[in-house]
């Protein structure tokens, strides 16, 4: 028999609160920070969570990644070993890694998955990444999917790719320009989010074409649509961005996505589900309720128009209408959504910024304002981005997740065993002796134990079928089969927890195989001269610092993004003939940047240098 390939819904959490309700809501595995390395500095969690979370996670075969992504200083190489030997010991899956200067330490046997931080591109750099001892690797989120077909039929990995969340404008793991201005590395967890200011954009005249607009900020990604279309391409994780998202986020967009996924599992009978037991949701999920900055599928079906969140890098919220009339303290809405007390809205303004505001009470279907609200006019489009009745519901228990068991009562020479098999085949048994007495009425008894045996209650299982294989109806006191019920249960669970296996590390080929370039820049964020020594060993000939060493003065490219202003604002030399890509500036106050177009990559780069060359030693 052919094994099924497992697709793995992947779910953020920025601490053991919200990655306990993922998995109740369906994800087959987390992602979390640890204590420390973690490309997101301000979602770090101590190793006793991590514990607690993997223990959860693992009594539904459900996994635990801990992102260990940033990249690290020679001083820093001792510690991180000692850390990763505890999360081993904690029970973690994976790491997440970018730096290969882990790879020289003495690290226990967990497995290793490729940070979209290191780029993967191509078919080279992820065959090269598999044959160096990863068995995942995190795609990066331009691709394509003839690019991710492709990159599927010359590997054998686990492909990753994020299908939820915030962009970043610049490939991940090439953005410097936070470090540029203000010291704060986005490949060191810190990033200060430049990207969602404020811009203006110059031509090469010195015309302004956009004023303070956020230039570089863009919509969210939402792949609902090609689900299956990434299936087909080969991805077998589908992660959701968000290790900084609060728990009603986790919940409501993990649940989305778990429905849609199981839809697919249900057409596709080579396929699994990477875990097991079936999430019962107790709301509707809609993810256009959770913050996000307009949808986009981004780059998946080629280049597109309206990637962009121009106007604001905050949480409009779901259209909700026009205003049709409003007085001093209140205002109507033609709108097919129902208003709740305690809702918010918001709008844009004549100036274009966006307004919000708190609704105190609705009332014959006007909406009272908690403060006065300037700006407003007939015909303002209005949006919900507070849905307090949907909030209310995520914020008690929104879902269970259960595991199905078959249960088997049968006789013995002097009792009856119980046997309890759940949905991966693991089973344990319980037996009780007893004096053995036929019912009055066998057909009433039957149905009562069958009805006793059924009551799993708050425990991790869910009845499924019944056999009865006992001679007659026996009478059994209730008292009894609970117990009975009970030992079973707990020895199932027992063997649940030793039965489960964490994945097996990537043994990575000798001799190392070569590395796809033969030289390393700046931009190949090697901080450490373990991380030196491990590409020299893979093939590269010459390898340079990373940026955050601070050698690097000059203009350099602190951006490289398939996001092109050129193409938003209609000056794209492939779609108007006779356009020159003359350089363009994004200017801030005292900052400008240049932008420079490599048009035969399709892609722009925001060029800059070091603010000041900064004195910190590495």
């Amino acid at each position: 028999m052919i094994e099924r390939k497992s697709l793995e819904l992947l779910a953020p959490a920025k601490n053991l609160e919200t990655g306990v309700e993922a998995i109740n809501h369906g994800a087959d595995a987390v992602y979390i920070g640890g204590p420390a390395f973690g490309a997101r500095a301000a979602a770090g969690n101590p190793v006793e969570d991590i514990e607690k979370l993997a223990a959860h996670a693992h009594r539904f075969s459900a996994r635990v990644y801990v992102t260990f992504n940033t990249i690290l200083f020679d001083h820093e190489l001792a510690e991180a070993e000692r850390l990763v030997r505890q999360l081993y010991e904690a029970g973690a899956d994976a790491l997440i890694v970018q730096d290969m200067g882990l790879l020289q330490l003495d690290l226990p046997p967990i497995a290793l998955h490729a940070s979209t931080q290191t780029d993967n591109r191509t078919p080279e750099k992820v065959r090269f990444l598999q044959d160096a001892g990863f068995s995942q690797v995190v795609l990066a989120r331009e691709l394509s999917l003839a690019q991710i077909r492709e990159i599927a039929d010359q590997t054998r990995v686990n492909l990753e790719f994020f299908i939820h969340g915030a962009l970043c404008v610049s490939y991940s793991g090439q953005c410097y320009i936070s470090h540029a201005q203000t010291g704060r590395s986005a490949n060191r967890g810190e990033c200060a989010q430049l990207c969602r200011l404020p811009w203006t954009l110059l031509d090469e005249a010195g015309q302004v074409l956009a004023q303070d607009r956020h230039l570089l900020s863009l919509k969210d990604m939402n792949q609902t649509a090609n689900l299956r279309a990434l299936v087909e391409a080969g991805i077998s994780s589908f992660k959701i961005e968000g290790r900084l998202k609060d728990v009603s986020y986790v919940k409501n967009v993990t649940a989305h996505y778990r429905q849609q996924l199981d839809r697919i599992l249900e057409d596709l009978p080579d396929y699994r589900r990477a875990s097991c037991g079936r999430s019962e949701f107790f709301f509707t999920p809609q993810p256009q309720k959770s913050f996000n900055r307009g949808f986009t599928d981004y780059f998946l079906n080629e280049r597109q128009t309206g990637i962009g969140s121009f106007l604001t890098p905050k949480f409009a919220g779901e259209p909700a209408g026009k205003v049709v009339r409003f007085g001093a303290d209140w205002l109507e809405i033609d709108s097919p959504l129902e208003f709740h007390n305690g809702d918010g809205i918001s709008f844009f303004n004549i100036k274009d910024e966006l307004v919000g505001v708190r609704i105190n009470r609705v009332a014959g279907g006007r909406l009272y304002p908690a403060e006065p609200v300037p700006g407003l006019q007939a015909g303002t489009a209005i949006y919900r981005n507070l849905d307090h009745e949907f909030e209310k519901l995520l914020t008690g228990k929104s879902a269970e997740r259960r595991i199905d068991v078959d249960l088997r009562l049968s006789d013995t020479a002097d009792g009856f065993v119980l046997t309890v098999t759940d949905e991966e085949g693991i089973g344990a048994t319980a037996s009780m002796t007893c004096l053995k007495e036929p019912a009055r009425d066998e057909a009433r008894a039957r149905t009562t134990i069958a009805e006793q045996l059924c009551k799993l209650g708050n425990t991790m299982f869910r009845a499924g079928n019944i056999h009865l294989d006992i001679a007659c109806g026996w009478f059994i006191p209730v008292s009894a089969l609970n117990a009975l019920r009970r030992q079973a249960v707990e020895a199932l669970e027992a063997a649940r927890a030793a039965a489960y296996v964490r994945p097996a590390k990537a043994m990575a080929l000798s001799p190392p195989v070569r590395h796809p370039e033969k030289m390393l820049s700046w931009q190949g964020n090697v901080s450490n001269q373990a991380a030196r020594s491990w590409y020299l060993e893979h093939g590269v000939n010459e390898v340079s610092d990373a940026y955050e060493c601070n050698r690097e003065t000059g203009q350099v490219p602190l951006m490289v993004t398939k996001h092109c202003l050129r193409h938003d604002f209609g000056a794209c030399p492939k779609q108007a003939k006779g356009i020159r890509p003359e350089p363009w500036r994004l200017v801030r106050g005292q900052d400008g940047y240049a932008l420079r177009f490599d048009c035969k990559r399709c892609e722009m780069q925001v060029l800059g240098e070091l603010k000041k060359v900064r004195s910190k030693k590495h």
